[in-house]
């Protein structure tokens, strides 16, 4: 007997916020307390707010490091015709590259480094694999907003995760300002669920990464938990981090200034949390956008500057 879904979405006939079943924060188990990254007060942040911002995580080399293979990749596959890459709608510049850890030896060695990688399994409790990684360049002038949204809502509905497990980290390769479209996140929000109205057409994923139409929240509800938690930006220098959890409402505005904002964002689930069969019936989205393959727990390994 197939027991009952504990996150229904895009199945109902309203709108509605549901009760969460999962814990925030799993505990610490894998990580030492030699190795652990956070303090009691972070991680109680964490757990009340659904985030946690940690500025100058990374030195300024590092980030000049970073930024340098970040343009080069755009570089290099703004004309590759390559799957893992979504263009903005309107201008044709990269908003995102996917899949950027198995394409990028810099940064498969990023998403092993302590500093972020610690952070994960200290939250999670449990040993970790990346799940989707991607770079979001927000170019100046003309980078479009990223709508509100829980990843765990798209997550859950079209790639089968099956508990709220995960947590994605955002390292900010250029200041984010105000003004430049930062990562605006409502504290408290992922306490709720947002079940959303909407079935999802299949291949989905060829329209909602540029932008997201289905598996958006109602506006009544996001007025609710907003109302309760307020809105926080999330601005930071260069070399700042910022993780969220994956069922964290969150969204960023366009951005009109002449400065770009790019992050490199990767997603971290718990190797007990692996994906299961979308809902639905739906065709599982491709590898470079929800991984399944090649599942490993990932081992630490401090970043190497050539």
């Amino acid at each position: 007997m197939l027991s009952q879904d504990a996150y229904p979405t895009r199945t109902q006939n309203s709108a509605a916020i549901l009760a969460r079943h999962d814990p925030v924060v799993y505990g610490h188990e894998v990580v030492d307390k030699q190795n652990a990254r956070l303090t009691a007060t972070q991680r109680d942040s964490y757990q009340q707010n659904g985030f946690l911002l940690m500025p100058d995580l990374f030195k300024r080399e590092e980030v000049s490091y970073l930024f340098d293979e970040m343009q080069t990749m755009r570089e290099e596959f703004t004309h590759a015709g390559r799957k893992e890459v979504i263009a903005e709608p309107d201008s044709g510049e990269v908003r995102s590259i996917f899949n950027v850890h198995r394409l990028n030896d810099i940064f498969a060695n990023l998403v092993r480094d302590p500093r972020v990688l610690n952070v994960a399994r200290e939250i999670l409790g449990s040993e970790v694999y990346i799940h989707q990684s991607r770079i979001n360049y927000k170019p100046g002038f003309t980078g479009k907003e990223f709508y509100w949204h829980s990843d765990f809502e798209t997550w859950h509905s079209e790639d089968g995760m099956p508990g709220m497990r995960a947590l994605s980290c955002s390292i900010l390769l250029t200041d984010n300002s105000d003004c430049n479209g930062p990562l605006m996140l409502i504290p408290g929000s992922h306490h709720h669920y947002v079940s959303c109205l909407g079935e999802t057409p299949d291949e989905n994923y060829k329209t909602s990464l540029k932008k997201q139409d289905v598996g958006v929240p109602d506006h009544i509800l996001l007025r609710y938990l907003a109302d309760m938690g307020g809105i926080k930006s999330c601005a930071g220098k260069a070399g700042s981090v910022v993780f969220f959890d994956c069922n964290t409402m969150h969204g960023s505005n366009g951005n009109i200034t002449p400065y770009p904002r790019s992050n490199v964002f990767f997603v971290y689930n718990s190797i007990a949390n692996q994906l299961e069969a979308p809902k639905g019936g739906l065709t599982p989205r491709p590898e470079f956008v929800a991984a399944r393959e090649d599942i490993a727990a990932l081992a630490p390994q401090v970043l190497a500057l050539a």
